[in-house]
């Protein structure tokens, strides 16, 4: 498992993250130092704005107390691995860094391109917590905040034993005290604006990490949380930094590509019926019960009438003014209709009307376990076939294509991982008269 790829952060152009929440934040905070430490960095800043265990000061390996910029700016030029920078020490505990010299750390940091890491919340190393009114104190310059739930809460009873600040979180998530924390109670508190969401940065890229899903059953009860908070945040972490394993679940948008001119059929294959609806109605409602979002169709020269049996469906319609340049203007119309935070997209052909739901899931499901650049389908083990899932790494090169060329011009580029599909009518696809009586006889 690498966090920096499960987190997509940057290698090249390193971060400044904060990590809020519970259930894992220190350990999160000096594994991402290490991987940093294992790619270009010789050095990766660590911090705090908070408290932290004198006893983890040890994760480190150098720990400067910050008492003067000349001292601590020589000793930061000379020392390299990864190195924390906190208060005085405080008993048991370490003070955090004021607003002024996390300031300065970061302008420091962005100068020498090094990364920089920061824990900006206490937890008092309970699996869940809620925000005080003075919490947590996130630096206004976080670029990215990661907010670390424990799921080993689940199913034990609202206490402080369990849960860091159990009143606030009550409130927060509608629970009573001593009653079991249900996943509901913990997504509930995570997308509230005065819970996981509080304090951070409006231009900062916002993650959950659902830590501590050490079992099957967890794992799967995470998955189920994550698709709920996909709204709130970027993106979603579901897994467990003690047994090395994560997924990244992200929107996965769906593009449907019915620009065609159906030269060959002699008319619009879009509109052709199947079980009683329009190809292309069809396959909308396809890419929607498979959980795509957004969804966009890309028409051409019949707009109007593939318009006219889209309608009511929660989806983007988008017209290709130029359909005759080929199948590569479709997607980068496609492409950049779409808004907010996706993660992958999902290429459907609006004259494969057959594809079932249970492939587009299987493969987004297969993408979140390590995020492969693209993904497709493996029939009768040799034959490549659609619907074609491209992660975002891969849009850019999309946007380069020119002509009457698909996703496929980009193949060559980036590594193909594959599904192994074991149904022939993912093969299929309507050109002439002949393929749609084949289709029709596939009911």
């Amino acid at each position: 498992m690498n966090l920096l790829h499960a987190l997509r952060l940057n290698k090249t152009s390193p971060s400044v993250i904060s990590l809020v929440g519970a259930g894992g934040k220190t350990t999160l905070l000096f594994r991402l130092a290490r991987e940093y430490l294992t790619i270009k960095s010789k050095k990766v800043f660590v911090s705090t704005s908070t408290h932290l265990g004198q006893s983890q000061t040890e994760l480190a390996d150098h720990w400067l107390i910050y008492k003067d910029v000349s001292t601590l700016n020589a000793a930061l030029d000379r020392l390299n691995g990864a190195l924390l920078i906190t208060g005085a020490e405080e008993g048991a505990k370490v003070c955090g860094l004021d607003e002024n010299a996390l300031r300065w750390l970061y302008e420091k940091s962005k100068a020498e391109n090094i990364p920089f890491l920061i824990e900006a919340d206490g937890s008092r190393q309970k699996p869940i917590k809620a925000p005080a009114v003075h919490e947590p104190p996130i630096p206004e310059f976080s670029e990215t905040v990661v907010y670390v739930a424990g799921l080993s809460a689940i199913g034990k009873a609202l206490t402080d034993e369990q849960v860091h600040r159990p009143q606030i979180f009550s409130q927060l998530a509608n629970l009573e005290i001593g009653q079991p924390i249900s996943p509901a109670a913990i997504v509930a508190t995570l997308a509230h604006p005065q819970g996981g969401l509080k304090n951070i940065p409006t231009h900062a890229k916002r993650i959950a990490l659902l830590n501590q899903a050490d079992t099957p059953e967890l794992q799967s009860i995470g998955g189920s949380m994550a698709k709920k908070l996909l709204h709130p945040f970027d993106a979603v972490l579901v897994g467990s930094l003690q047994q090395n394993h994560v997924q990244t679940f992200e929107k996965t948008a769906g593009i449907i590509l019915a620009a065609g001119d159906a030269t060959r059929f002699g008319k619009p294959k879009q509109l052709l019926d199947w079980k009683g609806k329009p190809f292309v109605r069809q396959v909308a409602e396809t890419a929607l019960k498979a959980g795509l979002e957004p969804v966009v169709v890309v028409t051409g020269a019949c707009h109007a009438e593939i318009e006219s049996c889209l309608s009511e469906l929660p989806i983007t319609l988008i017209q290709n003014p130029h359909p005759a340049e080929g199948q590569s203007a479709s997607i980068k119309i496609g492409l950049q209709s779409i808004s907010g935070p996706v993660g992958s997209v999902v290429f459907l052909l609006a004259d494969q009307p057959q594809i079932p739901v249970n492939v587009i899931q299987a493969l987004t499901e297969m993408h979140a376990r390590a995020l492969p650049a693209i993904l497709a389908p493996l029939v009768l083990e040799e034959k490549r076939a659609n619907p074609i899932l491209f992660d975002r790494v891969t849009f850019s090169d999309l946007m380069q294509l020119t002509g009457d060329v698909g996703g496929r011009g980009i193949f060559h580029k980036h590594q193909v991982d594959y599904l192994p599909w074991h149904d022939e009518r993912l093969l299929l696809d309507v050109d002439t008269p002949e393929d749609y009586a084949r289709l029709q006889a596939l009911e």
